[in-house]
């Protein structure tokens, strides 16, 4: 087993988890089997019972674990499926270590950060290193470690000592260490700066970590002179040094580094330069494709996200990279309007009247409306407002968890009449609970107590929107995370209503999809189907919502339709539904329909209005 660790240093927010998912995906098309470890230093358990705001969203995988974001990029960028395991945080290694203690393990021995914590630490990463994360068997070749936080703060230091003792146990020409640092320009005299990496490099050589490849990040390519200065000072090779200038999107960092031989530069140090099955030119031509067709769009789609956290993007990371996948894949350029939910309020006409009409011009002028999941009762009735104006005026919704439990509180308080309908969550006492606190839920513990992780969606309606989105399938596997769901007592009263539960669980009592056939396309959902988008493989949901706000819906359900009729019988994957036989389009016999739709997505191409 070969390591690669990706450090930081100077500022947090370099962008480490795009570096480590980069150099992943330079590995893996130099025939490399992958998996990537991210370790986050504070003491929380997980990510789960973090506000949004904190640290971005939580990212759910399909065990159900509640992990840090990074772990979504390692998804999407590697096309893998990880597991808790690969998320370590201080909370679970002083768990597992204080459980060991009260067992008796260490005999009576004085437990100590060193050697027990750090032991813990290394044996952790050993053993989660040789689990399979591609759907192969065996081991992988090379796990990419990345250490969240910046060299130097307290809270790591255990890690940084317990990497250092890790890289001496696995021995030379088994462990490569990427440190990613900042060189800053200042704008009074226009130079690019090289004390703060120096500084950096002297903190992390203290601590007894030496660095293999610099990862430097700028906003302009770096000038030799400053190349050959950070190798003089520390005291790495030129050819060593890899320069992650800004570009105008995140799908060409890995051709960026392909394009400075740094695939070379690891593979040096991992001894893998010589191995027979490792090719020497990364084979990336997919990447360049996708890469430079997202540059050249054009035409727009806009679509306003109307949630609480708008304030922070990271806090709907995976929901913006969705709709990216589907956005390249229907040929659009992606503009997000944000509506921060509370502005849409009528309160908001009297408090901050200004930003309620900014918030309904937004509204109002998208394509399609997302509402994203999130928690409490702020927000809330704005949400349901957007709910009812996309339903009365024929706009593309799409409703995610708490976005599909406020659709249907909509149609029970503007359809049906019932005042005062409402969610438990937000009014324990309503006399009309459309949704309702799960049985198996715990009131008293916040941390792992949800529905999580992949559930098996039935659909029992076959003719349905999303029915054929996913390829006319039987049965889906998506990603959940919720406490509360629609009352199942109060459904055949939605039906009458025209609301209908086209997805259900294997009980069929607790909803899943909700449509209104009438509509051009209203769907919620209570998974989160963004957790599975994939850049060659959109979410299926993501892509009708963008087709429906793009005039393409038609089209898409017709090829979807011919798709799956000219193969056998769908089968499900990931999320996805795809033939049993190779999937291949009218007209391109020999390009398979995933090298057709090119749905590659990068930060730099979503506009903030």
């Amino acid at each position: 087993m070969k390591y690669v660790l990706v450090t930081g240093g100077v500022v947090s927010g370099l962008g480490k988890g795009v570096t480590a998912s980069s150099i992943g995906v330079l590995l893996k098309a130099c025939s490399l089997r992958v998996t990537t470890i991210k370790i986050d230093p504070y003491l929380n358990t997980d990510a789960g019972t973090m506000s949004p705001f904190e640290h971005g969203e939580v990212f759910v995988l399909d065990d159900g674990g509640e992990v840090d974001l990074d772990l979504g990029n390692y998804e999407r960028f590697l096309d893998i499926r990880l597991t808790r395991d690969n998320n370590i945080t201080t909370g679970k290694i002083y768990q597992s270590v204080i459980n060991k203690e009260r067992r008796g393990d260490y005999l009576g021995k004085t437990v100590q950060v060193v050697p027990h914590i750090t032991d813990e630490i290394q044996d952790w990463i050993k053993r989660v290193a040789m689990n399979p994360v591609d759907g192969k068997e065996g081991p992988p070749d090379v796990c990419v470690i990345e250490l969240g936080g910046t060299i130097g703060d307290i809270e790591s230091m255990p890690f940084i000592e317990a990497l250092g003792q890790f890289s001496y146990r696995v021995g030379p020409g088994n462990f490569c260490l990427v440190h990613v640092s900042l060189v800053p320009v200042l704008n009074v005299v226009g130079e690019q700066k090289t004390k703060p990496t120096q500084h950096s490099v002297r903190g992390l050589r203290g601590l007894g970590l030496q660095p293999d490849i610099l990862g430097c990040r700028s906003t302009e390519p770096l000038e030799e002179s400053v190349k050959a200065k950070l190798s003089q000072f520390c005291q790495v090779p030129i050819s060593s040094i890899v320069n992650l200038h800004d570009v105008t999107n995140i799908w060409h960092i890995p051709l960026l580094l392909r394009d400075q031989r740094a695939h070379e530069a690891i593979l040096k140090v991992l001894d893998l330069q010589l191995v027979g099955k490792v090719a020497r030119e990364p084979k990336l031509a997919e990447w360049t494709e996708r890469a430079s067709k997202f540059d050249k769009l054009k035409a727009t789609v806009k679509i306003a996200m109307v949630g609480k956290y708008t304030g922070l993007s990271d806090s709907y990371l995976s929901v913006l990279k969705a709709l990216l996948h589907a956005s390249v894949a229907m040929e659009r350029k992606l503009v997000v309007e944000w509506v921060p939910s509370c502005d849409l309020e009528d309160s908001a006409a009297k408090e901050t009247p200004e930003a309620h009409k900014k918030a309904w011009k937004l509204l109002k002028g998208a394509d399609g409306i997302l509402v994203p999941g999130g928690f409490g009762n702020r927000g809330v009735q704005g949400k349901i407002l957007a709910a009812k104006f996309a339903r009365e005026n024929n706009v593309p919704y799409l409703g995610i968890c708490l976005g599909m439990q406020i659709a249907v509180i909509d149609v029970a308080r503007s359809v049906m009449k019932l005042r005062g309908a409402n969610s438990t969550e937000f009014d324990p006492d309503t006399t009309m609970p459309c949704v309702i606190f799960m049985p198996e839920g715990s009131k008293t513990h916040m941390g792992a107590t949800m529905r999580l992780g992949s559930r098996r969606t039935y659909f029992h309606v076959t003719k349905c929107k999303s029915a054929k989105l996913y390829g006319n399938a039987a049965f889906i596997d998506e990603r959940h995370r919720h406490r509360y769901e629609v009352n199942p007592e109060m459904v055949p009263e939605f039906e009458k209503a025209g609301l209908s539960f086209v997805g259900r669980d294997e009980s069929g009592r607790r909803m899943e999809i909700i449509e209104l056939p009438s509509h051009k396309f209203f769907i919620g959902a209570q998974f989160h189907p963004e957790f599975k988008s994939r850049p060659g493989k959109p979410s299926p949901l993501f892509l009708g919502l963008i087709a429906a706000a793009s005039g393409q819906l038609d089209t898409l359900l017709k090829r979807s339709s011919s798709i799956v009729n000219s193969n056998s019988t769908p089968r499900c994957l990931n999320g996805t539904i795809v033939p049993t036989k190779a999937l291949y389009s009218k007209g391109h016999a020999k390009k398979p329909l995933e090298s057709l739709v090119n749905g590659y997505f990068a930060n730099g191409n979503v506009i903030h209005t």
